[in-house]
């Protein structure tokens, strides 16, 4: 019994990042992962990414420490480098918990069952948009002008990195391929970052002309990282989104899916838990509807 039961408190959260073009402008520091052993009882959490994974490890590790504190079992943190990787646990069992992005969740339920369990609130909202940045000594004022020229996409399960875009464009009959077409070299005239900290790089410093941003992390580097910030500007923002959800694996396990729920829920009511929420702009945890979801499932039909 005792064996069953911590087998069922297994749970992981995946930390990510990189950059498929290898911009060495770009620090693409990846913190080291330990592997995933049958034998290995502790709860292992991940957080799938949003800024780059140190930094990502640093604002979370006292968030795992605190669930490891209520749970009341190890916890191990489980690093992958994308979102199509982080589903791919969730969709073998290899993983009973996870953060995603909403692209992703949308992706993972439809392939999988992927379940909603919580959803962070925000800025008194518990949707976020997308930003289309680019340089602050640019000239340009919509996505129309960046035909031709160097973008930066997050990660392509992303919604806020790359569906909304993707879906801006085929409004007007393009795709990515041939709205940016291809460079010098003859490769494809976009990169994806792999995480959206990355992305306000990418644009800050000149290698890429425009991006695609969550507007949670823009905001918040607004605050932490300002002079990194100012060197961009938003030319356009999107309609609201469902946000970044927590998720739990088609065939969770009910009494750790229940557990899980009430400790980010409650979270909240008590200083330390607080104190982390505050550190890392979240105001508490709540329950959040599938429906919520439907605008970017609608994107997605489309963009197929």
């Amino acid at each position: 019994m005792k064996k069953i039961l911590l087998f069922s408190l297994v749970i992981i959260i995946v930390l990510f990042a990189g950059c498929v073009e290898q911009e060495e402008k770009i620090n693409l520091s990846i913190i080291q992962e330990p592997d995933i052993r049958e034998d290995d009882y502790s709860i292992k959490v991940a957080i799938a990414s949003v800024v780059s994974p140190k930094e990502s490890y640093e604002q979370y590790e006292k968030m795992v420490g605190y669930i490891e504190w209520k749970l009341g079992v190890p916890v191990k943190i489980i690093q992958r480098r994308n979102y199509t990787e982080v589903n791919d646990l969730l969709k073998t069992n290899k993983i009973d918990f996870a953060f995603v992005c909403s692209g992703a969740y949308i992706d993972g339920n439809s392939e999988f069952g992927m379940k909603l369990l919580v959803a962070p609130k925000m800025y008194g909202r518990t949707t976020y948009h997308s930003y289309i940045i680019v340089s602050n000594k640019s000239n340009y004022t919509e996505l129309a002008e960046l035909r031709g020229k160097k973008f930066a996409f997050s990660d392509p399960l992303s919604n806020s990195g790359y569906l909304y875009p993707a879906y801006r464009l085929s409004m007007i009959n393009e795709t990515p391929d041939s709205f940016f077409g291809v460079d010098k070299t003859g490769r494809n005239n976009y990169i994806f970052t792999y995480s959206h900290d990355n992305s306000v790089t990418a644009v800050a410093e000149g290698l890429a002309e425009g991006g695609a941003v969550d507007s949670l992390v823009y905001d918040y580097l607004s605050l932490n990282k300002p002079d990194l910030v100012s060197k961009t500007r938003i030319i356009e923002v999107s309609p609201p989104f469902g946000i970044p959800p927590v998720v739990v694996p088609k065939n969770s396990n009910s009494f750790l899916e229940k557990r899980l729920r009430e400790i980010f829920l409650n979270m909240d009511k008590d200083e330390e838990g607080k104190k982390i929420l505050s550190g890392i702009m979240i105001e508490k945890f709540v329950t959040i509807d599938d429906n919520a979801y439907d605008s970017i499932r609608d994107m997605r039909e489309k963009v197929k």
